[in-house]
């Protein structure tokens, strides 16, 4: 049982009388129906949840409905569960911050009066933030987007608006997308997107199931909105008032959209952001290019571990989890969650970042004492965002005054640097942070806060403004200190008079039900009974003591409440306006955030750099026309970090063509995927401005990864595995470009041998002819090796840049044991290895020893003088030459009919028709292939 519910004799006690009960009930049935949403409602001490929402919280929470409590009786008794406030911050971070199916409600109320006081969803939380990230760094910047999609012939125009409210931008974009709605995945990863709207008329069409299936890929969130709300009509006068500026390239910017303006419009909406006036005139609106950044969609980023997942055993799975050594509070891990999401384009750029990380990795003691200041600075990111909202106090404050205090010795650090990028780290960093740092802009905000805040009393814990800053606030203190001395001096005075050592026997307390009171113990009561009972007031006796007072203390004390009052309600005006007047500076913090986020990451990719026990090397970077991918003893940057891994670098030179597309054969376990995926990783690190983890590395830009490492099955949605693969296939066929970057493993396993190798020769034909991107295609297919060996003679069609290589393994020749090497070779594989890995998974030998025999009829698995007679035949009948016209025709034939298959509109068609289209095809391909012996191989087994 899980061990929060172990302590559920500690759970909240549900306290209800039958009044309270049957308001409460007839309440919550006039609740609307909204199955997404989980309501809390607030008893002061603890929350409740009841009906459907109690259930789910006491089966994902407790994991157990042991939890649950019945609110009534008989047939309208409703399921409850109580819920602790620590438990209450746990349910709203897993729910805003984790899953993409649920929103939260909180209620505020008692009886039959309850009303909704805060909602959150994955992409809008605004009213939960001092909840969410009391106790935790905000991780990532989360945005919500609209989209407003134009369905015609050609395809479907996606009008595209989003806003990230952390850091207050608004953005619009547009653009033409294929059935598969490549584009937009790859805009919805790279904008970090968990929540998206879009017309609820979109989903009643059948022509939008693809793009409903994008955005489900992506994790995120869907939100359906009415069609009238997707309208730009007032869009400028309303971003008038939100965006810093002149509204005139507002205007400009909004006009040159058809459909973005409309999805914008929806978000101001949805966001409330005009209710909000702490919003005006803080935005900044800008577009989003797609070709901007690296496009990278969401499988790429589950194949390369780019994000952390919960199933990680630790964080180095991930490639964030393993480069995230950021020590501002915040804001490095949120710009290095950013940055893996938008890889570069730019040489220029890339070089820029990779000359700062060079200069931080050769110069130890500048990378160490700029982390040492670093660590010390809070996350300004979000004060100023708490600034803007009007939520901060005196607190924010005094952090924002510690991190800016940290800036001068950030910058002398920076200056003492003298080595060759010393110009670009004082144009990047020295220049900004004076920018910001003078007399009118940090130094400014420093010298209010050591004049407003007392300093002195931040060891206390007590953030209060000087009684200095403020006249009034310091006559009241001058009168508080007076009148704490007469109180001193009456009780000096009464020790006296009652002949009792002051303190030690007589004491001065301050409480809330009497004010100042002398205290003497029961024991010394007797004394002093005849003087207490005559000049004094009893007011207390108890086993601590007794408590007494007289009409001089009495005044005193009461004057001394009343001056500390006003003294409270002085501060809290004079708070607010230092708050209101710092906030003002929000625009240095920007500033500083900035420049200060940036070196944070940039530090962490230095540190990895450094400290992995096989130090990472500078990459020489390409434009993406020029150039070849070359990875000299490249390893996986995740796999090298486990404990348990010692591992074996390898070489990877796609060049043009030579070896632009890789064929990689070997056995299972042998570590094709691993350098497949190594390959993708280092080019994607590399984009990113980090150094990777080769001997040497020269890197063509890519403008895209595509990555099919397996699919996942989504039988759930209707969808077959193959069905999958091959869905992800043709988004890649109709995706790619001969600047992307293809990695494919084990294309074509989910159906029978024949076809599976028919439909991946055909794709391996279309990639190298057609789309012309360095690819490294790893299978169990050898018969694709012999993609390589074509050439102009013998009346073979010329296929350039093809080359085989081989995961090597060694299997010892009398005992027949299989040792992986791990290191990848030139050439194909000569044999294949599944009967040898299933002796690793400890097959019974009967088992194993079947296995070999019939293997040895289909295929020559073992040398010739293992083999009978017949499996002789066998192989040299299957190994027969054929007519080079013939396998012309033939792959011509089989490449059609790949062609007519990604043109199929599969979004559209149920799968019973795509099976159905599916076997027509192949009955016409059949049909056609009597005239071609090399085509009738893959019909029928006895060939």
């Amino acid at each position: 049982m899980d061990e929060k519910f172990e302590e559920q004799g500690k759970l909240p006690e549900l306290k209800f009388d039958a009044r309270q009960a049957q308001g409460f009930l007839s309440f919550f049935k006039t609740l609307p129906k909204d199955v997404r949403a989980v309501r809390l409602f607030d008893r002061r001490d603890y929350y409740t949840a009841h009906g459907d929402d109690a259930t789910f919280i006491a089966k994902t929470y407790y994991h157990t409905t042991t939890a649950l409590r019945q609110l009534g009786s008989g047939v309208g008794a409703l399921s409850s569960v109580s819920v602790s406030r620590n438990m209450f911050e746990t349910i709203a971070r897993d729910i805003l911050l984790e899953r993409m199916d649920r929103t939260l409600e909180l209620y505020e109320g008692s009886g039959s009066n309850w009303k909704l006081v805060k909602s959150g969803t994955p992409g809008n939380f605004g009213s939960f933030e001092d909840i969410l990230f009391a106790n935790n760094e905000m991780q990532d910047s989360p945005a919500i987007v609209a989209l407003a999609p134009k369905f015609d012939q050609n395809g479907c125009t996606v009008g595209l608006g989003y806003v990230d409210i952390t850091k207050r931008v608004l953005g619009l974009a547009e653009f033409l997308d294929d059935s598969h709605f490549t584009n937009l995945e790859s805009a919805l990863v790279a904008l970090g997107c968990r929540e998206c709207l879009v017309p609820t008329e979109t989903g009643k069409s059948s022509e939008s199931r693809p793009l409903y299936d994008a955005i489900s890929r992506c994790g995120v969130m869907v939100t359906e909105r009415k069609k009238t709300e997707f309208k730009g009509r007032d869009l400028v006068q309303d971003l008038g008032r939100l965006v810093k500026g002149s509204v005139a390239p507002v205007r400009d910017l909004v006009s040159s959209f058809e459909c973005a303006a409309g999805a914008l419009g929806c978000i101001l909406s949805y966001a409330e952001l005009l209710a909000d006036e702490s919003n005006y005139g803080n935005f900044t609106v800008k577009q989003y290019n797609l070709n901007s950044y690296m496009r990278l969609d969401s499988a790429a980023m589950r194949a390369l571990n780019v994000m952390e997942s919960k199933s990680d055993a630790n964080k180095n799975f991930s490639l964030f989890g393993l480069m995230n050594r950021t020590c501002t509070a915040g804001m490095g891990k949120r710009l290095l969650h950013m940055w893996l999401k938008q890889p570069l384009l730019d040489v220029d750029e890339i070089n820029c970042r990779l000359d700062l990380v060079q200069a931080f990795v050769e110069d130890a003691a500048l990378r160490q004492d700029l982390r040492q200041h670093l660590k010390r600075i809070s996350d300004i990111e979000r004060l100023t965002h708490n600034l803007e909202r009007k939520r901060a106090s005196l607190l924010h404050v005094v952090k924002l005054y510690q991190s800016g205090i940290r800036i001068p010795y950030i910058k002398s650090v920076l200056e003492r640097y003298d080595g060759q990028f010393a110009p670009l780290i004082r144009e990047r960093y020295i220049d900004s942070l004076e920018k910001w740092s003078d007399d009118n802009h940090l130094n400014k905000f420093i010298a209010l806060v050591e004049t407003a805040v007392d300093l002195d009393q931040l060891e206390n814990g007590e953030y209060m403004i000087s009684s200095a800053y403020d006249s009034n606030l310091s006559a009241l203190k001058d009168e508080q200190e007076t009148l704490e001395q007469q109180i001193h001096n009456l009780h000096k005075q009464t020790a006296n008079d009652l002949d009792l050592p002051i303190d030690k026997s007589l004491k001065l307390d301050k409480g809330t039900q009497f004010g100042h009171v002398f205290r003497i113990t029961k024991k010394e009561e007797p004394k002093v009974r005849r003087q207490l009972n005559s000049h004094y007031i009893v007011l207390e006796t108890r086993k601590d003591g007794v408590k007494f007072t007289n009409t001089k203390l009495k005044k005193l004390g009461d004057r001394y409440q009343k001056i500390l009052d006003e003294y409270k309600s002085c501060q809290k005006e004079l708070v607010a306006r230092v708050v209101q007047t710092v906030a003002s500076f929000s625009e240095v913090f920007e500033g500083l955030a900035g420049s200060l986020s940036e070196l944070d990451v940039l530090l962490s990719f230095a540190d990895l750099a450094s400290s992995c026990p096989t130090a990472y090397s500078r990459p020489n970077i390409s434009p993406p026309d020029t150039g070849d991918i070359i990875l000299e003893g490249c390893r996986h940057p995740c796999v090298e970090a486990q404990d348990w891994v010692n591992f074996i670098p390898n070489d990877c030179r796609l060049v043009r063509g030579e070896s632009w597309f890789q064929i990689i054969t070997g056995p299972n376990m042998g570590g094709k995927s691993t350098y497949i995926r190594q390959v993708g990783v280092n080019v994607l690190m590399a984009q990113v401005g980090s150094f990777v983890p080769c001997d040497n590395a020269t890197i063509s830009i890519r403008d895209c990864i595509f990555a099919r490492v397996g699919a996942g099955d989504c039988q759930l949605k209707g969808v077959s595995t193959f069905m999958q693969e091959m869905l992800e296939t043709a988004s890649i066929l109709k995706g790619a470009t001969n600047r992307s970057l293809i990695i494919i493993d084990e294309l074509g396993r989910g159906t029978s041998t024949y076809d599976g190798f028919g439909l991946a020769w055909a794709i391996c034909e279309h990639i190298v002819e057609e789309i012309k991107a360095p690819t490294l295609f790893a299978t169990h297919f050898h018969e694709l090796t012999a993609l390589a060996n074509e050439n102009g003679n013998n009346g073979h069609k010329q296929i350039g840049g093809v080359a085989n290589f081989h995961v090597s393994a060694h299997i010892d020749s009398s005992s027949r044991k299989l040792t992986m090497l791990y290191k990848v070779q030139p050439g194909a594989c000569d044999q294949s290895f599944g009967i040898h890995v299933a002796e690793f998974a400890n097959f019974p030998q009967s088992v194993v020893a079947l296995a070999r025999e019939k293997a040895s009829e289909l295929e020559d698995f073992s040398p010739n003088a293992m083999m009978p007679t017949d499996s002789k035949e066998a192989v040299s009948k299957r190994k027969r030459e054929f007519d080079p016209h013939d396998v012309s025709r033939g792959t011509a034939r089989a490449r059609q009919f790949l062609q007519d298959f990604t043109q199929l509109p599969l979004d559209k068609m149920d799968l019973k028709q795509a099976l159905q289209q599916l076997s027509q095809m192949k009955t016409d391909l059949e049909k056609n292939a009597v005239d071609s012996q090399w085509l009738q191989q893959f019909f029928s087994s006895s060939d």
